[in-house]
């Protein structure tokens, strides 16, 4: 009898164990990323990016990436790319570097980049994605919405809420406007965006942030500097966007896409952001 009532309690002890286990760690700080080509990573990887990533900064894989040995849905160490196969350095690069360069060591960052270069802001929209891949989107688009099973906006809703098991979502990061450039609905049609990943994640904006980073600025010539005026303005539809300013930030000599220098330094600006953020929220 006492070896049975031993055993129960053993067994109870390890149920409650494994349900402690199973519990989103509050050190684990998730940050939800997506756009179009400037978030997808554009820029060469230099030997430089893919040394010295602190085991602290970890991306989910949104696609499996046989290369690296990344399956679909799993965590890895924050070595890029960390979008796709064969992408580029993105801006979630150094922000992820930087946040865990000045967090205290017993927090994690974690980060999910879901984004397809030369998509508009409708790619991210529940109402108008399917008219989208059928009808807007060019030849050379369809292979990479393929990848995300034609609905990039599930596919990010899809795998924050496996992250959801794992650790708290602290921000919500977007890079996109170049293909949206002159329009002035943007900010309303990001709204819709950021509200229904709110509603579906189950968030609270007041807790979930949106950050914004402007294209290529005017003063680095870039083709879509203008812009920057619109994306200047979420905040007045957003109140709990803040907008990461690219003024200064090279770029490559298309003058529509970040160089590696300029995504280091706008992915340093994403966190100091984030920081202040996260600084405020704490007091």
């Amino acid at each position: 009898m006492r070896k049975y009532v031993l055993a129960l309690l053993l067994g109870l002890a390890g149920g409650f164990t494994m349900q402690a286990k199973s519990k989103p760690d509050p050190n684990n700080y998730i940050f939800l990323c997506f756009g179009q080509s400037n978030m997808e990573g554009n820029a060469r990887i230099e030997e430089i990016d893919k040394q010295g990533v602190d085991s602290r900064f970890q991306m989910m894989a949104v696609v499996d990436n046989p290369q690296m040995n990344r399956e679909k849905g799993n965590w890895y160490p924050a070595v890029p790319p960390l979008c796709r196969p064969n992408n580029g350095l993105t801006p979630v690069d150094y922000f992820g570097r930087t946040l865990v360069a000045v967090l205290p060591k017993d927090i994690k960052v974690s980060v999910i980049n879901v984004a397809i270069g030369g998509c508009h802001i409708e790619t991210f929209m529940k109402d108008s994605i399917a008219n989208y891949v059928e009808h807007r989107a060019p030849g050379w688009m369809k292979g990479p919405l393929a990848a995300y099973n034609n609905n990039p906006y599930e596919c990010l809703v899809e795998m924050a809420r496996l992250a959801q098991k794992d650790g708290v979502i602290k921000g919500i990061l977007i890079h996109q406007g170049e293909s949206n450039t002159g329009d002035k609905n943007w900010t309303e049609k990001v709204k819709v965006v950021y509200e229904d990943l709110l509603k579906d994640l189950g968030l609270k904006a007041k807790n979930v942030p949106l950050l914004a980073g402007e294209v290529v600025n005017s003063d680095q010539k870039g083709v879509c500097g203008s812009m920057n005026n619109i994306i200047q303005t979420l905040p007045e539809v957003i109140p709990t966007a803040h907008v990461v300013s690219s003024a200064g930030c090279t770029c490559a000599r298309d003058f529509l896409h970040f160089d590696a220098a300029g995504y280091r330094e706008l992915g340093r600006r994403y966190a100091e952001v984030m920081l202040y953020l996260l600084g405020k929220n704490s007091k």
